[in-house]
């Protein structure tokens, strides 16, 4: 077999001892690989590489196409960019996918029967990092979900679970509240979900499901979701599990992918032989199945399980009267070694095809383009103090051929007209303009109208156009 080349990057803290060890372990498996190191995190940070990756990093990413990524710590303070979200979205590795499995009665868990796969969408949501202090009492934070966004994490979770022997699929929203952003994703769910009869799925809204999650782990197979709800239960289920340093998490794009522990980089026991190096090492397996060396994949993971449940355990997991001896990273690496070739007793064994890496990559493709209309206007504003009723009424003498203010709101609570005086309001309004029975408007009336609002001595932070898309209205309308 052809040695697969791939880039290697050590960290911070752990980073280092938790890599040679997991290396070694594949060394000693057998695994064909061409490893490009490279320097990545703290020391690039400091040399003034404000997101820690150098241009040589970025070099060896681009050509093997693959990243087995020890933790790294940034240094505290301003001006430091998330290497990780970087890598994400400069790579579009839009696939976040985190296996949890309970490995009962080895390691302590109360759920030993969970054997799950958090499948996050990685790019979007309130990760896009669009914030914006808009008054003296109010920040924003723009939540971005896209259509093919949403398809093509929703679309691998499907293949993912069909590739991996999986029955079902759980999406997780919020959308009876955010009814167009998580809403989309939602509808995604359910339209591709017809194209795989042979699964089952199901959505729920993510507060009863993260309860659930967190109470009956064992009745979820794959769950997706979108970003930031991926993000906290991707990390609760893994604590779950009885530690987060077993827990592997891999990043995957049309083109490029990334493997690594989803635990930090531990600097307060770095250098002292240990720290545990599964997270990491079951990392590797989900990389060797992705470059097409499913068999060394499986070796490795054999062997790991056969050493948990020998209870040769880190000191992380180690529990007087159930583990049986405690070890450093060194040692728990020679013990994996000292056991490839041979399986869990008591575990459930893995077993990998040698298709398990083949997940369909599909290109993206628009669909019919919606006759998209202009409504009205959401004008927002820094005003205060002041009355609801006072605002409403100036507000009232302003508009341009009959575009006229319809409603304002404060924090999304109607206050004008007719709104209740024990609402406590900010100083950010939104004024919604429209005209009479939705009319179309022109932009040029628009622009008009917030002219006249200026001159008329008020503070416009923000305009939002309101437009129906095939004469269904692209906002949220406002109640009460």
């Amino acid at each position: 077999m052809a040695k697969t080349p791939i880039t290697v990057a050590y960290g911070d803290g752990i980073g280092p001892e938790i890599m040679t060890a997991t290396l070694r372990i594949l060394e000693a498996a057998g695994a064909e690989l061409d490893l490009e190191t490279v320097e990545i995190g703290e020391k690039v940070y400091k040399r003034g590489i404000d997101n820690g990756m150098d241009p040589k990093a970025w070099d060896s990413v681009r050509r093997t196409r693959v990243l087995l990524k020890a933790p790294i710590t940034t240094p505290q303070g301003g001006g430091y960019k998330s290497l990780n979200v970087t890598l994400r979205k400069a790579l579009n590795l839009y696939a976040n996918v985190r296996p949890t499995v309970a490995y009962s009665p080895f390691v302590e868990t109360t759920h030993p029967k969970m054997d799950l796969v958090i499948i996050r969408e990685n790019e979007e949501d309130l990760y896009a990092g669009i914030e914006h202090r808009q008054t003296q009492q109010v920040y924003q934070c723009l939540k971005l979900i896209t259509q093919p966004g949403s398809e093509r994490v929703i679309r691998y979770a499907f293949d993912y679970a069909r590739a991996n022997g999986r029955k079902k699929v759980t999406c997780f929203v919020k959308d009876n509240i955010m009814k167009f952003t998580d809403g989309l994703f939602h509808k995604e769910f359910e339209r591709i979900a017809a194209e795989y009869p042979d699964l089952e799925h199901e959505t729920m809204i993510v507060d009863i499901g993260a309860a659930r999650l967190a109470n009956m782990p064992e009745r979820f197979d794959v769950v997706v979701m979108p970003n930031l709800y991926g993000d906290i239960l991707s990390d609760v289920t893994a604590e779950l599990s009885g530690s987060v340093g077993l827990a592997p998490s891999a990043n995957i794009g049309d083109g490029f992918a990334m493997f690594e522990a989803i635990h930090g980089s531990a600097p307060d026991i770095a250098g002292q032989n240990i720290a545990n190096p599964s997270g990491l090492l079951l990392a590797a397996v989900m990389m060797l199945i992705h470059i097409g060396q499913p068999a060394v994949a499986e070796k490795v993971h054999l062997a790991w399980l056969r050493t948990i449940e020998d209870g040769i355990h880190t000191r992380d997991i180690y529990r007087e009267g159930s583990s049986k001896k405690l070890v450093g990273t060194d040692a728990f690496a020679d013990a994996v070694i000292e056991r490839l070739g041979e399986r869990p007793q008591i575990l459930k064994p893995v077993s990998y095809r040698q298709d398990a890496a083949s997940i369909a990559r599909r290109t993206w493709q628009p669909g019919p383009k919606a006759e998209k209309q202009l409504v009205g206007v959401d004008v927002f504003l820094d005003w205060g103090p002041g009355a609801p009723d006072d605002l409403g009424s100036r507000l009232s003498q302003i508009h341009v051929n009959g575009l006229r203010l319809e409603v304002i709101t404060n924090r999304g609570i109607k206050v004008w007209p007719n709104g209740l005086p024990e609402t406590f309001c900010t100083d950010h309004w939104r004024c919604r303009f429209r005209k009479e029975g939705g009319a179309p408007v022109q932009a040029a009336e628009v622009v008009e109208l917030q002219r006249r609002i200026v001159e008329a001595g008020f503070d416009v932070i923000k305009t939002e156009n309101l437009y129906t898309f095939d004469g269904v209205p692209g906002f949220s309308a406002v109640h009460g």
